[in-house]
C-alpha cells in the first residue's frame, strides 16, 4: 500500500510519460506556478510537422498562464499531453474543444486506418460551451477552417473564435475565407478572433475582419503606415488577436524557440465595451 501512495503521489507530481531526459528551455520558479490569468489570451500556432516536445510547449505556455489559448497546427496527441504537463507540473487546468479539418498519419502519426487528427484547438480555464466547427469551402491547398466556442473572460462570456486561413501566397482563398469567418463574427457583439492570417495587416483579404474588429497591438492598423509587430520567424505580422467590443489593455510578443511562429497573447477589460472596433 505505501508503494503504492508514492507511485501515485510521483505521478502526480511529475505527470504522465513526462521523458526521464525532459529539460525545459526556460524553467519557471516555483513562485510562477499560480492560477491562470482571468483576462488574459493567447495564440500560437505551434508548427506542425516540427521535432519539438510538448513539455517545452506546456512550459511556454505556463510562463504566461492565460485564461484562453488557442492554438493553430495543433495534433490531438500533440494538444492532449500539453494540457497534461499543463496540469500536471504547473498546476493549470483546461478545458479543450477541437477544430480537426484533416486527418493525417504524416503530421500526426496513428495507424493507417486511423491517422492523427490536425487543425485547431481551443483551451479555458472555464468550461466552453455552443462548440461550431467549420471547414472552409476551399482551403487552399490544405483544408482550413475556423471554430468557435463561448466561454469567460474576464468575468463575463465572450465568443471566441480560432482560425488558421490558407497559406502565404494564397491570397485569393484568404480573401473568400475570410467573408465566411467576417461573417460569423459580425452575429456577435462580443468576440474575441485569434489565428494564423498568414497575411500581413495591410493585405486587402483582411479588410472584412478590419471592418468588424481591432487588433490588440495598438501599433497595428490596416495600412502601410502602421507599425505592427513581427510574430513569425521570417518577420511577418501574420498572427492576431482582434477584439470586438472588448478593450486591449496589454498586447505581449514572445519569440519561442519550439515554433516558427511567436506567441502572442493580450489582457483585456470586457467590463465595458472599447469605443472602437465594434458595430
Amino acid at each position: 500500500m505505501l508503494a503504492g501512495a508514492v507511485t501515485v503521489a510521483c505521478l502526480v507530481v511529475v505527470g504522465p510519460s513526462v521523458p526521464s531526459n525532459a529539460v525545459f528551455a526556460r524553467p519557471l520558479p516555483a513562485e510562477a506556478v499560480r492560477d491562470v490569468i482571468p483576462n488574459r489570451v493567447m495564440t500560437w500556432n505551434i508548427c506542425n510537422p516540427c521535432d519539438e516536445g510538448n513539455v517545452h510547449r506546456a512550459a511556454e505556455i505556463a510562463a504566461s498562464a492565460p485564461q484562453v489559448i488557442g492554438l493553430q497546427e495543433a495534433c490531438v496527441r500533440d494538444v492532449e499531453m500539453i494540457r497534461d504537463y499543463l496540469e500536471n507540473l504547473y498546476g493549470l487546468v483546461y478545458h479543450v474543444e477541437y477544430g480537426t479539418v484533416l486527418q493525417h498519419r504524416g503530421r500526426c502519426g496513428g495507424l493507417p486506418w486511423n491517422p492523427g487528427s490536425f487543425g485547431q484547438a481551443i483551451l479555458s480555464a472555464a468550461p466552453m460551451t455552443d462548440r461550431v466547427h467549420r471547414e472552409y469551402p476551399d482551403g487552399g491547398s490544405e483544408d482550413r477552417g475556423y471554430m468557435a466556442v463561448t466561454t469567460e473572460v474576464d468575468g463575463r462570456a465572450v465568443r471566441v473564435f480560432n482560425t488558421h486561413l490558407a497559406q502565404r501566397d494564397q491570397e485569393t482563398f484568404r480573401a473568400d475565407q475570410v467573408g465566411v469567418l467576417a461573417a460569423a463574427v459580425a452575429r456577435h457583439d462580443r468576440a474575441i478572433v485569434l489565428g494564423d492570417f498568414n497575411a500581413v495587416s495591410e493585405a486587402s483579404e483582411l479588410t472584412g475582419i478590419w471592418k468588424l474588429a481591432e487588433d490588440t497591438d495598438p501599433q497595428c492598423r490596416p495600412s502601410y503606415t502602421g507599425s505592427c509587430g513581427s510574430t513569425t520567424d521570417w518577420n511577418s505580422k501574420f498572427d492576431y488577436i482582434f477584439v470586438r467590443g472588448i478593450a486591449p489593455l496589454k498586447h505581449d510578443v514572445r519569440p519561442s524557440p519550439h515554433s516558427d511562429h511567436h506567441l502572442v497573447q493580450a489582457d483585456l477589460r470586457t467590463a465595458r465595451t472599447a469605443s472602437s472596433g465594434a458595430t
